[in-house]
């Protein structure tokens, strides 16, 4: 059975300063352990500074396309040139207010990878969905898009990110047992697939994690680590959470 090292990542959103980069990456640094992977996720312009700290870094999203005339975007390749190593494809705020589809979502994934960026997939339902009953329906459709156009074998080299939208910056949390049955159904459905490939998967769980509930989260079967929003924003409690993932190996 392969094992998975855990990964802390903190996707910053549309906050950040050089100010916080300081602080973070000095936090950071101070506590890096060779048993988890911590990544950072700041806005564009903040990449080359993040990168220059040493710390691993990623960014929030990347144009599906290749260098040409799309104002405001940015190439897979010049992130990779950067210094990035990670890109974070399919967020659900990516999905909800700019309407990437399925399709784009794959496009992205396909394109970062292309360069030789690791994609981060986020996948997750919204509460009315989840209220529904279609949580594994939705969150299916969405690992099928990049099945289906690139095969299984391009999940090896990615990071899925299970972020139910109605516990991002909301302050509700999944259950631990919650979150590990979807974690558990994402890994069983590669599995069905590529059983080696499922059991190297680092799958993290995003929405509302926090120094109080990462713990618990963490502990859980099929839970590598998480994708933290708000509270990587904050030193004291993004090195809480990094220790919790720690405390798992």
């Amino acid at each position: 059975m392969a094992i998975r090292k855990p990964m802390v990542a903190g996707n910053w959103k549309m906050n950040g300063s050089l100010e916080l980069i300081k602080e973070m990456s000095g936090a950071i640094n101070n506590v890096k352990s060779k048993e988890i992977d911590i990544v950072l996720f700041p806005p564009f312009p903040l990449v080359s500074s993040m990168v220059l700290t040493g710390v691993c870094t990623g960014a929030q999203t990347v144009s599906e396309n290749e260098p040409g005339a799309f104002t405001g975007e940015v190439d897979a390749k010049l992130i990779k040139d950067l210094g990035a190593k990670y890109v974070l494809v399919g967020h659900s705020e990516r999905r909800s207010i700019y309407n990437e589809s399925n399709t784009k979502v794959a496009e992205k994934f396909a394109r970062a990878q292309n360069v030789g960026l690791i994609p981060i997939l986020c996948v997750g339902e919204s509460e009315t969905e989840q209220e529904n009953g279609k949580t594994e329906l939705v969150v299916s459709t969405q690992i099928d898009a990049i099945i289906n156009k690139l095969g299984v074998a391009a999940l090896k080299d990615s990071v899925i990110a299970y972020e139910p939208v109605w516990a991002i910056g909301t302050g509700k949390t999944a259950s631990p047992e919650q979150a590990q049955n979807v974690h558990k159904f994402i890994r069983d459905k590669i599995a069905s697939l590529d059983g080696n490939l499922a059991q190297g998967l680092t799958i993290l769980y995003g929405g509302s994690v926090n120094e109080k509930n990462s713990e618990l989260l963490f502990a859980q079967t099929d839970i590598d680590g998480g994708l933290i929003g708000g509270a990587s924003l904050k030193a004291d409690s993004f090195i809480a959470i990094c220790k919790s993932a720690e405390g798992t190996v």
